[in-house]
């Protein structure tokens, strides 16, 4: 008797640790049940893949979505909207919102408003501070704990740990691997005369290669002193990339679209304040480095760093104006069009956005195409041409630094275990968004 599964998706170029090739998938109860040829199979619904690319669900670990306290700009809803609609499967989405996510209550809030409301799964980094060193160990645990996030800069008031004797302490207490944004305080408060108002091209001068460095370096000398798991975020310079290809063995390595896609000083002529980030775009010797690091394996995952906020706070004159950008719904669309330039291959991109993450988290069930893991699937179509416009844009924002922008390689469709929730535009099964669960807890 043939089987009877769920869902069949049929005829599709599958991409896995097998390589490429056009397979069948079969999906029982939200899981993958088969790969292959599955033309004796029954399935209650049979979803046609032919010419299209069927990946790992895309897992972007660096998301902002700003509830509670920010909903003016994002919130759980929207900014899961915006993930499933550009093909992303799954977020760790962190921790500077308004309260402080830095509790096991203010985690167990986040949990609570995003059940039944995110369209696709979802983790939460709980943020070190001074004061909750001591409860590392158990919050690192909870439920939906992606781990720990530390501001080293670029942060105020509590998430703010500028001095290595604070960093050190939670460096010692984590178990998991933390995360980390990478710049230094001290001197990016000896370096704010340098920004030159109504100028955001002195972003980057403001906060310079130095800036990010000698955080990197600080960072690296507490990981490897205590053998604990550190994660850089959005590395932006060539320093930092040299120096953690030679320091792989605790520090990975996060780089996101807009620092591989922007340059400055382009990016600031023609998109203004829209263009600037924390750490900033910079010019073409970085963004080259930071290709030669994804060519070369340094580089261990792609994040967005999507990080919205209004046209009216993008609008203020600089330095006054918002640092962030969206991402999380162009990250895939932005990524295949560079690939379909030549800059990396499609495993590769697999690999940064599925593997990676899967690999260095200790996800669960995610992140591969294999029998018994979650059915998360980003469907695309290499061969297709679109613009990307601040129409398609789900996020309460409501804007991208792409608008405008053609790009080669689109998200099709988007399967969180096993339900169709975006097919060729369309919202088709909402909010179904659970806890990401982890090897190690949380």
């Amino acid at each position: 008797m043939a089987e009877l599964f769920d869902l069949i998706l049929k005829g599709g170029t599958v991409v896995n640790h097998d390589g490429e090739g056009v397979r069948d998938i079969g999906i029982i109860a939200g899981r993958i049940a088969a790969i292959g040829d599955l033309a004796g199979g029954r399935a209650a619904e049979v979803i046609d893949a032919k010419d299209l690319h069927v990946l790992p669900g895309v897992i972007d670990t660096q998301v902002h979505f700003r509830e509670p306290g920010l909903e003016h700009k994002e919130d759980l809803a929207t900014g899961s909207l915006a993930a499933v609609s550009g093909g992303v499967t799954a977020v760790f989405e962190m921790p500077n919102t308004k309260p402080l996510t830095t509790s096991e209550g203010a985690l167990a809030d986040k949990v609570s408003r995003a059940r039944g409301r995110m369209h696709c799964d979802f983790a939460f980094y709980v943020g070190g501070t001074r004061e909750n060193v001591g409860d590392i160990p158990h919050l690192e645990h909870l439920e939906a704990s992606a781990g720990i996030k530390v501001f080293m800069g670029a942060s105020t008031g509590d998430l703010l740990i500028e001095d290595e004797a604070t960093l050190e302490r939670v460096i010692a207490a984590i178990s998991r691997r933390a995360a980390f944004h990478a710049e230094d305080e001290a001197r990016l408060r000896e370096r704010a005369g340098l920004r030159r108002p109504n100028d955001p091209s002195s972003h980057p001068v403001w906060r310079d290669e130095v800036a990010a460095m000698i955080a990197t370096d600080r960072l690296v000398r507490l990981a490897e002193r205590y053998r604990k798991r550190v994660h850089v975020l959005h590395v932006s310079t060539a320093e930092e990339m040299a120096y953690l290809g030679e320091h792989k063995a605790w520090a990975s390595v996060e780089v996101t679209p807009h620092h591989l896609t922007l340059m400055a000083p382009d990016c600031y002529e023609r998109l203004g304040t829209y263009a600037q980030m924390n750490p900033p775009v910079r010019d073409g010797r970085h963004l080259q480095a930071l290709w030669a690091g994804i060519a070369d394996g340094t580089v261990d995952v792609l994040g967005s760093d999507h990080a919205p906020h209004t046209r009216e706070e993008k609008d203020h004159h600089y330095p006054e104006s918002h640092s962030g950008m969206t991402g999380v719904q162009t990250l895939v669309p932005v990524m295949l069009d560079h690939v379909n330039a030549g800059r990396l291959t499609l495993q590769r991109f697999v690999d940064l956005t599925s593997h990676g993450p899967a690999r260095l988290f200790g996800i669960v069930g995610k992140g591969r195409i294999a029998v018994g893991y979650d059915a998360d699937l980003t469907v695309v179509d290499l061969t297709r041409t679109m613009t990307i416009t601040n129409d398609w844009i789900k996020s309460r924002a409501g804007w991208t630094p792409y608008d405008g922008g053609s790009v080669r390689g689109w998200p099709v469709g988007t399967f969180v275990r096993g339900h169709a929730v975006m097919w060729d535009g369309e919202i088709l099964t909402p909010s179904i968004g659970e806890p990401v669960r982890f090897h190690e807890g949380g």
